[in-house]
């Protein structure tokens, strides 16, 4: 997604302006010390001057199926809470703070706006089991099983495995997974089937028994079964006799049976 082509929330991303450093500190230093309409002044100019930033961050967060004006909204309260909060005593680029700030709200807003809930117990073992699985890997380096984890953690190993799963973000199944520059292969066109697989093979079974059947099986078996006739409506149709229609029909459908 092309954020600087677009209008996002009404702002013309392509016109955005980007403070340098030195400006940054300039009005930071006046929102600390400056009369309070000199304050309001420099914070607005400050936000205005950072929505770059706030994009910047959002382009990470754009294939979460989340609108972009929505993730713009809540990225530029990340950005006002950073700008209130900054210390600049603390002698650390604003963006230094103001990302993590914005990564966060983004993050709180897909957790609450997701609507599967995953509990904070299980976030929580989930957090110690890969922190676990860390510890293991630096000692060994490998990777240890998931049994492993569970006798450290002390708990059963499928709370492991519900615990990692819960908490991996979901993936569309529009998700590019690799592009020639032609073709693009989406997760979808990985995903299988099995009962779609055995009723596709079917079917072509059925169409290559059909296209083995003499014409005159095949009108019967038109008849009966796609238009819904009786033997006695067919047998008058074609001039037989319903004795003869049945026997025929038997005798098809037994043959379709065989080859599928």
């Amino acid at each position: 997604m092309q954020y600087s082509k677009v209008e996002i929330c009404g702002v013309n991303t392509a016109k955005l302006k980007i403070l340098t450093e030195d400006e940054k500190t300039r009005l930071l230093t006046i929102m600390h010390n400056g009369s309070p309409q000199e304050r309001l002044k420099a914070r607005n100019e400050m936000i205005n001057g950072n929505l770059r930033l706030v994009l910047s961050v959002v382009q990470r967060f754009n294939n979460r199926g989340e609108s972009p004006d929505d993730l713009f909204q809540v990225g530029c309260i990340g950005l006002i809470k950073a700008i209130d909060n900054f210390d600049i005593s603390v002698g650390v680029k604003f963006s230094t703070y103001g990302v993590p700030m914005i990564i966060g709200e983004l993050k709180r807003f897909l957790r609450d706006n997701n609507s599967v809930r995953v509990s904070r117990s299980m976030r929580d073992t989930a957090y110690r089991a890969m922190q676990v699985k860390e510890e293991i890997m630096a000692k060994t380096n490998r990777e240890p099983t998931v049994e492993e984890i569970a006798k450290v953690l002390n708990i059963p190993k499928e709370n492991v495995v519900l615990s990692l799963e819960a908490i991996v973000d979901p993936v569309s199944l529009y998700e590019p997974v690799f592009s020639d520059g032609n073709d693009t292969i989406y997760v979808m066109d990985q995903v299988g089937d099995n009962d779609d697989e055995k009723s596709w093979v079917e079917e072509l079974s059925f169409k290559e028994a059909m296209a083995n059947l003499s014409p005159r099986e095949k009108n019967v078996l038109l008849l009966r079964f796609f238009k819904g006739k009786t033997q006695m409506e067919v047998a008058q149709e074609i001039g037989i006799s319903q004795a003869q229609v049945s026997r025929i029909e038997k005798g098809a459908l037994n043959r379709i049976k065989s080859q599928i």
